[in-house]
């Protein structure tokens, strides 16, 4: 079976009631398909008419009572907010691998008056509520996906014709009240939750989702290591410098162990000062390692920039109190120090493999926003090299 690209939407609905890591969940651990890229849209309506006119088509197995459904759905709940004009947010998840369309397809499911409840992403999230008269009184299909791999082709073409000018890191998606001052603040989903086919993302994102803000950006992001490096910069120095009484300590221990004889007080803190630093950078290069596959000195200078073999999604969250809130769900560095309930705590296993990285304050948000830069286009580039430019 010849590889495929695979597209998942994830509806206004869906991203509002927070349930995007159930359905990431789903999708990662059901299809064991690689997550290739992912970005936000708000769609304009001129995206969401040529999308809406695509949809209705021969090849799909649902019948075309339900197509006409989501067609109709598409235009009234992926256009702009006719009350205020605000257009709305969707999800578009792209997943690569062999026979993806269909393993994509038999997750998300298909909708009736008769399905089974639980079995896909459509039973579970999904609803389509009929009257007495068998007339539909409610639809509300969770997510959209391609039926067959030539309409997965043709509309992940049209969704990336319009990637630049509609998707990115949105803005003005979000109403606010008087006085509310919104925050944004980057996520990192680390590259320990991407090791197997599990739903691990998806869980750690379903915790960040009781913080109630709202995810304006996602990219799947490979660190390069001069990336690593800057991201990390900050740490550099702080390892180099407070580890030196636990490293005086612990070559004491060694020394005297070894050789028989006990080291002063003044000595073992020049053995701190010395070995400090070199285990600090030592601790560097393994975060740097672990970010991006490979550490430093292990790299060509000249091979720095190059995306990494780690994988990672970066996510930007807004909200009132978005740096704080963030920071509260997630937990202190150390898993073991994290309180029950906290994201380290559920998945870390020590302070540096520990699930997640969030900005700890605005300015770390900022610059940390700049290095990863979220609203840059992987999608297009994914879908572009898979199926040519033209």
């Amino acid at each position: 079976m010849s590889q495929q690209l695979a597209y998942v939407i994830i509806t206004p609905y869906s991203l509002h009631k927070s349930r995007t890591g159930g359905i990431l969940s789903r999708l990662i651990s059901r299809t064991g398909l690689d997550l290739a890229a992912a970005r936000m849209f708000a769609p304009s309506p001129e995206l969401v008419k040529r999308y809406s006119e695509a949809i209705v088509s021969a090849n799909d197995p649902q019948d075309r009572r339900i197509q006409e459904l989501i067609y109709q759905y598409i235009l009234q709940n992926l256009s702009p907010d006719p009350k205020t004009g605000r257009r709305r947010r969707v999800m578009m998840l792209l997943f690569r691998g062999e026979d993806a369309v269909r393993k994509v397809r038999s997750v998300v499911g298909n909708l009736g008056p008769d399905r089974r409840v639980g079995e896909t992403i459509r039973d579970t999230y999904g609803d389509m509520i009929m009257d007495e008269n068998g007339q539909v009184r409610y639809f509300e299909p969770a997510v959209l996906a391609a039926p067959t791999s030539e309409e997965a082709e043709t509309k992940l073409k049209l969704w990336a014709e319009y990637s630049d000018s509609d998707g990115g890191v949105l803005e003005n998606v979000i109403g606010y009240g008087p006085g509310e001052t919104p925050e944004r603040t980057l996520v990192l989903i680390k590259p320990d939750n991407f090791r197997f086919a599990t739903g691990r993302p998806g869980n750690v994102i379903d915790f960040f989702s009781r913080t109630g803000l709202f995810i304006v950006g996602i990219k799947v992001h490979r660190m390069s290591v001069a990336d690593a490096m800057e991201f990390y910069g900050p740490v550099r120095e702080v390892l180099r410098n407070k580890l030196k009484d636990m490293v005086a300590a612990k070559a004491k221990a060694a020394v005297e162990k070894e050789l028989g004889f006990s080291i002063p007080g003044e000595q073992e803190k020049q053995l701190g000062e010395i070995l400090g630093p070199i285990f600090g950078d030592n601790q560097f290069e393994n975060i740097v390692r672990f970010m991006a596959g490979r550490a430093p000195s292990e790299a060509p200078l000249s091979e720095h920039g190059q995306p990494g073999s780690e994988k990672c999604i970066a996510l930007v969250y807004e909200g009132v109190g978005a740096v704080a809130k963030i920071r509260d769900v997630l937990g202190p560095t150390d898993p073991s120090k994290a309180p029950p309930g906290s994201i380290r705590r559920e998945f870390g296993q020590n302070i540096m493999v520990n699930a997640a990285h969030a900005s700890d304050s605005l300015e770390s948000a900022k610059r940390e926003l700049g290095i990863v830069k979220v609203g840059e286009n992987t999608f297009r580039r994914v879908v572009e090299e898979f199926y040519g430019k033209n």
